[in-house]
């Protein structure tokens, strides 16, 4: 059984987790040094990016041949 590819090419996929971490370590810093409730936005954002991350996984992880018959 061959794997899939998922729609992020490697580069992409790299930098998409470069982005989560920068943005859900930046996150709880905000928190701490910022009196208002604007560390909520990188909170989001590094929940989309995650998001992201996991479908491309879901689809490198289905066989190439499932993929091909839809």
């Amino acid at each position: 059984m061959q794997q899939g590819s998922g729609f992020l090419t490697p580069r992409q996929r790299r930098l998409a987790w470069l982005g989560f971490l920068l943005a859900a370590v930046q996150a709880p810093v905000a928190a701490k040094l910022v009196s208002d409730d604007s560390w909520l936005f990188s909170l989001c954002v590094a929940l989309m990016v995650a998001t992201v991350i996991i479908a491309d996984d879901a689809m490198r992880r289905r066989p190439a041949d499932a993929r091909s018959s839809e």
